[in-house]
């Protein structure tokens, strides 16, 4: 299906993103519709964001036969990005900055339990041979 786009009506977008939600793999539903899983993440912010799936046109505006002396702001600031989406998109890349710092400390963490596991294990090696009934005590 590569270079083909392929429509697909709102009451089928609706009907996928309630799929999603009801917990299909956001991959498979991409995958049987031939989208990709982008495509389905963007449906489901513009409908919280917008309360509808209407699409909004991107890639270069079709060529004008208006006269030099006619406004064309407007089409310019339909392409531009909502102030909300503009919240949408920093706080998802904050998100990320997170997830990674969390990823980050969950590898060090890991990497302190099994030095640690290590440790208490060469404490017991060391001090079980020469123990006798008056041995210390380990603390925890």
């Amino acid at each position: 299906m590569a270079g083909q786009q392929r429509f697909i009506d709102e009451d089928q977008k609706l009907e996928l993103l309630q799929r999603m939600e009801a917990g299909e793999t956001v991959s498979k539903l991409a995958d049987e519709v031939g989208i990709s899983r982008q495509r389905l993440y963007e449906w489901r912010d513009q409908l919280r964001l917008h309360g509808n799936l209407k699409s909004r046109r991107r890639g270069r505006p079709a060529r004008s036969t208006a006269g030099v002396g006619e406004d064309l702001p407007l089409q310019s600031a339909v392409d531009q990005p909502t102030p909300q989406e503009k919240v949408l998109t920093k706080a998802r890349r904050r998100i990320r900055e997170l997830e990674q710092k969390v990823g980050q400390q969950q590898l060090d963490l890991d990497f302190f339990r099994e030095a640690l596991r290590h440790f208490e294990e060469d404490q017991r090696r060391s001090s079980a041979p020469g123990e006798t009934g008056s041995s210390k005590s380990s603390k925890r």
